[in-house]
This record gives structure tokens, C-alpha cells and sequence, in this order.
């Protein structure tokens, strides 16, 4: 039974007003689901973000997460070995130049550990960056076919770095064993930091993205740009060296409280500083909120210029 009417009904009121005429002998049961319309109005002054609707998709989320994951490793010999591959080797390499000829302090933890705890949170900051800035510009063909929210392709980057995360995590583990750091009480604090993390990624990603359908140059620009942010963010080296008058400036780098805060929450030693950590928590929220807003304000053009 399909309901015309000049009013704007909700889902509800549509399936009342589709069976308020049947016969009370009916069972309504036997009447086929009423149907719902969905009614598309302007947008308002202020920009709704409506990330219900990016829920309302999450099929598709799932796809393509599983996608973005299964074919980072496609043909390749060592398959998901990757994961475990990259980290592993650049800790030899900082254990051997910042460890042992540069003797950087390491607040008391081995280096190799030190600097494989900070590794972690990075690896997957930098490949999410390059997967949610090409994720537009790469799903070309989905978004000038067909209509899904613009968000999700992001996401599905952000998120599908996680299976690494993972695995280089049951890494982490036997390797702290090994050099006898226990875990203390800290390690609850991981998936918040781990989200954090990840919402610095998403944050960065989703100016990024947007900009890179315009202007290609960002593309390009990503990987020059992850090269210096590692330097700037304590991997190879500990916070503690940074003089006290500035550290209110370098906390300015979101990932300098996210790797911070993994650090202490996986080895339980090196008192992080707060304030620096509320700084960057701060910083990364404006990213996070003000990339959403921008992302939405843009993205009924992507179809045009992509």
C-alpha cells in the first residue's frame, strides 16, 4: 500500500496511516511492511554532522575495512609478516644509532623496549594518515556512482590499521618478558590512548582528504610531512629532554601524548607529564571536531571534482 500525503510523517506515523484502513478481521501480519520515505531537506545554517547515518551504513564500514586490510597484503610473500617486519627492524636500527652510539636516555627501560612501545602508536598513525588522505581520491569510482556517507571511507582506513596494531601488540608482549617489565595496573589505559590515537589520525585524515580531491599536491605532501612529524614526537627519544619552558609548545603535537601515555601505560615506568598530556588531548579534539565540520561542509562537492 503505498500513502501519499503532503505532510512530513515520521517512520512510524507512515506505517500507522499505511494500516489504519484495514479490516479489522485482518491480521496485520499478512500486510506487507509498510513503506518508509525518506525526505530530503537543505541544510540549515549550521552543519549537521548526523554520524547516525554513517552507522545506518556500517555494512558497508565492514567491507570496507576488510577490503582496505586484505589488500594491503595481497601477493605478498610475507603476507600480515609485514606487520611484524617494520617495526622489528627500525628498533634495531634506533637501538644501534640513538641507543648505542648517541646514548640517548631511555628513562630507565631497556631502548629496544623504549623505542618499540613508542613505534607501535606511530606505525599506525602514519599509515592510517596515508590511507584516510588517498581514500577519497582512491574510492573515485564508488563516490560518483553511487550515494553513502562520505565519512566512511575514512573510517574504514583509520580503523583497518587496527589488525596490525594487534598484532605487533602480541609482539610487545613476550618482547617485555623477555627483558622482565612486567605490566602493572597502567595497561588498562591502553585502548584509551589506542583511541586517541586513533581519533589523531582520523583528525588529520579528514582535513587532509578533503583537500586532497581539490589540490593533489596533499598526496604528495603526506609522506614528507609524517618523515619530519616523527622526529618531532618522542619515538627515538624520551619528553624528559625537552626543556621545561618549552614543553607546553612541543605538547602542541598531538602524538606526543599519545606516545607518551602508551609508553607508560604498556611499561608502567616514566611518570608521564599531565599537562602535557591535557594539551594534547585538547589540541586533538579541536582537530578531530573542526575536520568533521569541514569534511561535511565539503563534501557534497566531491562528486563534481573528484
Amino acid at each position: 500500500m503505498t500513502v501519499t500525503t503532503d505532510d512530513a510523517y515520521t517512520s512510524r506515523d507512515l506505517r500507522t496511516a499505511a494500516t489504519a484502513d484495514i479490516a479489522p478481521d485482518v491480521s496485520t501480519s499478512d500486510v506487507p511492511a509498510a513503506r518508509y520515505h525518506t525526505v530530503i531537506e537543505p541544510p540549515g545554517r549550521w552543519i549537521s554532522l548526523n554520524l547516525r547515518e554513517v552507522w545506518r551504513y556500517r555494512d558497508l564500514l565492514s567491507m570496507l575495512v576488510w577490503r582496505d586490510f586484505s589488500s594491503r597484503y595481497r601477493q605478498s610473500l610475507l603476507g600480515v609478516g609485514w606487520a611484524i617486519v617494520r617495526p622489528v627492524f627500525s628498533v634495531v636500527v634506533f637501538t644501534v644509532i640513538f641507543g648505542t652510539v648517541a646514548k640517548l636516555p631511555s628513562d630507565g627501560i631497556p631502548y629496544p623496549l623504549f623505542s618499540f612501545a613508542a613505534m607501535m602508536p606511530w606505525l599506525y598513525f602514519s599509515q592510517a594518515l596515508a590511507s584516510a588522505t588517498n581514500s577519497l581520491v582512491g574510492g573515485s569510482a564508488l563516490v560518483t556512482k553511487v550515494y553513502f556517507p562520505r565519512l566512511i571511507l575514512p573510517f574504514s582506513s583509520v580503523i583497518s590499521g587496527l589488525v596490525d596494531f594487534a598484532i605487533q601488540l602480541a609482539l610487545l608482549l613476550p618482547l617485555m618478558y623477555w627483558y622482565g617489565v612486567a605490566p602493572t595496573w597502567t595497561i588498562l589505559l591502553v585502548p584509551l590512548f589506542v583511541l586517541q590515537c586513533m581519533i589523531v589520525a582520523m583528525a588529520a585524515g579528514l582535513w587532509l582528504t578533503a583537500l586532497n580531491v581539490k589540490y593533489r599536491d596533499f598526496g604528495h605532501l603526506v609522506p614528507f610531512v609524517t618523515q619530519i612529524w616523527m622526529y618531532l614526537s618522542p619515538i627515538v627519544y624520551s619528553s624528559s629532554l625537552i626543556p621545561e619552558r618549552w614543553r607546553p609548545v612541543y605538547s602542541l603535537n598531538p602524538l606526543v601524548g599519545v606516545i607518551d601515555g602508551f609508553r607508560w601505560a604498556m611499561l608502567g615506568q616514566g611518570q608521564p607529564d599531565w599537562t602535557m598530556l591535557a594539551v594534547s588531548f585538547s589540541v586533538v579534539m579541536a582537530m578531530f571536531i573542526s575536520g568533521l565540520y569541514y569534511f561535511r561542509r565539503v563534501e557534497q562537492t566531491f562528486a563534481d571534482i573528484i
